[in-house]
């Protein structure tokens, strides 16, 4: 008889529903169980009577295993900064660090901070660079490896002195109350940083961190100093060098900006040939002929010694025609020349560069002055006239041509940018960028030596923080010998992996423009060049004994003691005794500070490497490290970092300087690795300004804004943000880009929701099933999950959290919404809460769950912490971030499973494609298929040759499947046939067989069960036979 005309089964189904009254919440893909016509028995009849339908939807929907989680489907607004807040007490963020670092580990992996300015609040810059240094730490954290991340900060230099005086300026403050107040905006530009730092989730030691301004540190860069310095690499020179007018003092390359957009007055000029060169000055009519060249700076020309040219091009002398003029040029720049004079050039005669050797040109400001005409290989012919007026003073191409010539270097320009008294009366006091131009250019108008003037636009370098044009005038100076320096470094390279590749060439563009690295700074806030000089000769007094004594003060008592202590302990008698020197009044101490480029560039000696010095204590070099963190950062055998990470900016700065001060003193690279990251930009791709109101702010990113114009996203949406983007170009930011992250997360959300929801009940600790003897279809689920884990972690492997991204919602969308899910719900909800098929399912759910969710921790710490709490098996105190990596299992790779799934897919899409945008459970799919590999595999999914209930029945989605070796004759005349091949591969190619399938498709002629609402019932008035043996089974 059948269940749904016996009257017991009221009695249970109320059983059942008072024991799941709590319900479940349905995700939107549920399946809703609903009946159109029930019976039940009647409490005083024996015949069936209708029952109510509303009551009766309710009474089987009370036997259904519907999700249920308090896992939350949305956070937003206040809630959600609360709840990150929350999960960053309860899952012990801050102590991260520090546990990881005191476990025991096999590998480690040392990530060195660049240190961020210490001159300003926190940025979305920041947050691109802190955010991609974290997700990579937390994925080394997670796969079991210690990792080493002290973050530093970069103390010194002029743009936090500028900031710190503000509109007081340095006028009547002594060096040490400079540095006073200095110090303190750093202090509190790094508190405000450390705290946004935090509260993104990245993960460090916050109470331990490195600082450029710590005694220690300064120590240990004086040590590098000094090292250097024995080695011959750093010396003192009167040479050009970039300065910086309006901050008064030199600059090294990596802190110029470079303006395209700059405007130069720039000229054509004439120099006259007082003697022609030997070479042809048998020619005739080479009378009165005049140089003629162009220059972007026409300060620049009373400082002129030479004019020169390209010793294998072709010059000419040409007529002008309206003038008569003759003018020597490079013969390719006639035509070019003649259309700007608007007049014919005819050439006179022509010859080589070689031929011009020896000739003599009158100075055309200076009368009585005579100037050479000397080859150089720097002349080109992009620009100009191929000859090159040449200011040693001012050049650093001229410079090389002074130093191989021996001309005279004379500066006419002092430090605020004005013409000194060298340069006459006529010059003196006035700016080289504006009066005293056109002082010069008047000049030679009045002389008869202008050409030409003309606006030129181009690109200039400017001073990095003030934004003001700079000069490049000769100065006194300490240097690094860089151009010593650049083979060892490019070898080091060729042993670096750098991503992306491209970031290389730029890298070794930069080495090659560095002849020399300006090392002094004339300014108060930073760290003291530990040089003293004779007050009578000015020779510099510094060497081993000297350095390493006020080394060992500034580790004891900081930098500040370099003017608060007396010179007499500055250079004590013992030290002055080893340098045989004179007394200690015959000096006085220097006024300059190094570069911050050294600054910083000296990180891997202050934070990665025990110092020779040393070798019995080697965590003395990190004394104010805590004892468990001054153990070598990383192995004493190779003390490189496995990798530096930041903005493409460091090409030229913090790489470039810790490339060339490691190699300078252990021949080798501080880094295994380079990650090399754009900047980033507004939505419409501008850079982003306070002018142009396109700034992003993290902070209101995470908790919104006060007028409510910005939603609170919360750091998991900054942090998404991050991974989404190609880091490895400039990267977008705003309302848009942040609105797609937060409805990313949305999505993912709901999806682990679902996963929770369906674990309910469950522990795998004792009810999973073993995988060889779960479902097929789970099975499979479990192979997917470890090819999609093996991915993911050689995404992360690359530094490629976007490709992480990518394929974690391809996974959730391919293989787990549109597929996994739709098949087992049914399963799921309808089958006996302790049934093997459950059970199987829920493993398989459990596993993925689990996998999904460590997958995206590295991205999404608050989220994957949220999601471990509410997560079966493991100990309430567990967090996600102390228990592992994916555990995927080399078990779930079986042998033929692969095949029988996707072979089973394949006549899948024929079933679905033949009944476009129908209901699949409403047919019956009759499957034929010839004896063979194929046919062995779907037997293996269904044994019965037809079944409503069979694996392969559940992934068909059918309402039934029959199983055959060739089609039926007494199809019915609708039957929708199709036809197809499968290739199986198996034994990695070995076996190879192409098998063809046919399938026939039929309405089925069974009614859809009020419970599980498959077409499986005898009538539309009782529940299938699956549906039949859970109730009468509930009670």
């Amino acid at each position: 008889m059948l269940l749904c005309r016996v009257s017991p089964v009221y009695q249970m189904l109320a059983r059942w529903g008072r024991r799941s009254q709590q319900g479940g919440l349905l995700l939107s893909r549920a399946v809703s169980c609903t009946s159109s016509r029930l019976r039940a028995a009647s409490s005083g009849e024996g015949n069936a009577q209708p029952a109510d339908p509303a009551s009766t939807q309710a009474l089987y929907r009370d036997t259904v295993l519907l999700p249920q989680t308090e896992f939350p489907m949305k956070l937003a607004g206040q809630k959600l900064v609360e709840r990150e807040l929350q999960i960053q007490q309860e899952c012990g963020f801050a102590d991260l660090y520090s546990w990881q670092r005191e476990r025991k580990a096999k590998k480690e992996f040392c990530l060195h901070d660049g240190p961020p300015y210490a001159n300003g609040d926190p940025h979305v810059g920041h947050a691109l660079n802190k955010i991609l240094k974290d997700i990579r730490n937390r994925f080394e954290v997670l796969r079991g490896r210690q990792v080493h991340y002290i973050p530093g900060w970069d103390c010194h230099g002029l743009p936090i002195e500028l900031k710190a005086l503000g509109e007081l300026g340095t006028s009547g403050l002594s060096p040490l109350e400079i540095r006073q107040k200095a110090r303190e905006f750093a202090e509190g530009a790094i508190a405000r940083q450390k705290a946004a730092f935090q509260r993104w989730g990245v993960m460090a030691n916050w109470e331990q961190c490195y600082y450029t301004f710590d005694g220690a540190y300064e120590a240990a860069q004086l040590k590098l100093f000094q090292e250097m310095h024995n080695k011959g690499l750093v010396y003192q020179d009167y040479k050009p060098v970039f300065w910086s007018p309006s901050s008064r003092t030199a600059l090294a390359e990596a802190e110029l900006e470079y303006n395209p957009e700059h405007v130069s007055r720039a000229i054509y000029a004439t120099f006259p040939l007082a003697t022609l060169p030997p070479k042809i000055a048998s020619e005739n009519g080479l009378e009165n002929v005049s140089v003629l060249i162009w220059t972007t700076q026409p300060w620049t020309i009373p400082a002129n010694q030479a004019v020169c040219y390209m010793p294998n091009a072709q010059y000419s002398v040409v007529k002008r025609a309206d003038t008569s003029q003759l003018l020597l040029l490079a013969a390719e720049r006639t035509a070019s020349l003649a259309a700007l004079l608007g007049t014919e050039l005819q050439t006179v005669a022509t010859f080589t560069g070689l031929q011009l050797e020896g000739g003599i040109c009158k100075h055309p400001t200076i009368p009585d002055k005579q100037i050479p005409l000397l080859p150089a290989n720097h002349v080109t012919m992009g620009k100009g006239t191929g000859l090159v007026h040449t200011a040693p003073a001012h050049g650093m191409d001229d410079y090389s041509v002074a130093s191989q010539f021996d001309l005279p270097v004379e500066c006419m320009v002092d430090e605020d940018g004005k013409f000194t008294e060298l340069a006459g009366p006529e010059l003196q006091n006035l700016s080289v960028f504006t009066e005293g131009t056109q002082r010069v250019i008047s000049t030679l108008q009045e002389s008869g030596a202008l050409v030409l003037e003309e606006q030129c636009v181009h690109s200039y370098p400017y001073d990095w923080r003030t934004k003001q044009p700079v000069v490049i005038r000769p100065s006194k100076q300490w240097f690094i010998n860089t151009a010593s320096l650049k083979h060892k470094a490019k070898e080091a390279l060729q042993k670096v992996r750098v991503l992306p590749e491209s970031a290389r060439g730029s890298l070794l563009a930069m080495l090659d423009r560095r002849t020399y690295w300006c090392i002094s700074r004339q300014r108060s806030w930073g760290v003291p060049i530990p040089v003293f000089y004779h007050k009578e000769t000015g020779e510099p007094l510094i060497n081993t004994y000297t350095v390493s004594h006020i080394a060992k003060l500034f580790k004891e008592k900081g930098s500040d003691c370099w003017w608060e202590l007396p010179i007499e302990a500055l250079l004590p008698p013992e030290v002055l005794k080893k340098s045989k020197a004179g007394p200690v009044s015959d000096y006085v101490r220097g006024d300059d500070v190094l570069d911050i480029w050294f600054d910083s560039g000296a990180s891997w000696a202050a934070v990665l490497e025990d110092m020779e010095e040393e070798p019995k204590e080697p965590e003395s070099r990190l004394s104010w490290l805590p004892g468990s963190l001054r153990k070598p950062l990383v192995p004493e055998s190779d003390p490189r970092a496995d990798v530096y990470v930041e903005g493409k900016d460091q090409l030229g700065g913090w790489f470039q300087s810790s490339l060339l001060t490691s190699v300078a003193v252990r021949n080798k690279a501080p880094f295994k690795s380079l990650v090399v990251h754009g900047f980033a930009i507004s939505e419409k791709g501008e850079k982003m300004s306070k002018s142009l109101g396109n700034v992003v702010d993290p902070d209101e990113v995470i908790n919104g804004t006060k007028d409510g114009s910005l939603a609170a996203y919360g750091a998991d949406v900054l942090r998404w943000w991050v991974a989404e983007s190609n880091v490895f170009s400039e990267v977008q930011i705003g309302p848009s880009v942040l609105n797609s992250a937060r409805d990313s997360i949305s999505k993912l959300r709901n999806t682990l929701r679902f996963l929770l929801g369906n674990l309910q009940g469950f522990d795998p600790r004792q009810h999973a099933v073993d995988p060889k003897e779960m479902y097929y279809i789970d099975q499979y689920m479990l192979h997917m999950l470890r090819e999609y884990s093996m991915k993911v972690t050689d995404a992360y492997s690359e530094f490629d959290a976007g490709r992480v991204i990518r394929i974690l919602q391809a996974f959730i969308t391919r293989e787990l919404s549109s597929f996994y899910f739709s098949i087992i719900k049914d399963r799921l909800y309808c089958s006996p809460e302790d049934s093997l098929g459950r059970r199987s399912c829920q493993t398989a759910l459990e596993e993925i769950l689990d996998g999904v969710t460590r997958s995206v921790a590295p991205i999404l710490p608050h989220l994957a912490e949220e999601v471990y709490l509410h997560a079966p098996g493991h100990d309430e105190a567990d967090t996600l971030f102390k228990s592992g990596w994916i555990k995927s299992s080399s078990v779930w790779r079986r042998p033929g499973l692969e095949e029988a799934v996707e072979g089973a897919c394949a006549i899948r899409d024929s079933f679905l494609s033949s009944i476009p945008g129908k209901n699949a459970g409403q047919y019956d799919l009759t499957i034929a298929i010839e004896a063979g590999l194929l046919f062995e595999l779907m037997e293996s999914l269904q044994e019965e040759p037809s079944s409503t209930s069979s694996q392969l029945a559940e992934l068909m989605m059918a309402a039934r499947v029959n199983l055959t070796s060739e089609l039926p004759r007494d199809l019915p005349p609708g039957a929708l046939l199709s036809q197809g091949t499968f290739l199986i591969n198996l034994e990695g190619g070995v076996i190879r067989e192409e098998s063809p399938y046919s399938i026939a498709v039929t309405p089925t002629s069974a009614a859809r069960c009020p419970r599980c609402r498959r077409y499986t019932s005898e009538s539309t008035d009782c529940l299938c036979p699956r549906c039949q043996n859970v109730v009468s089974h509930a009670g």
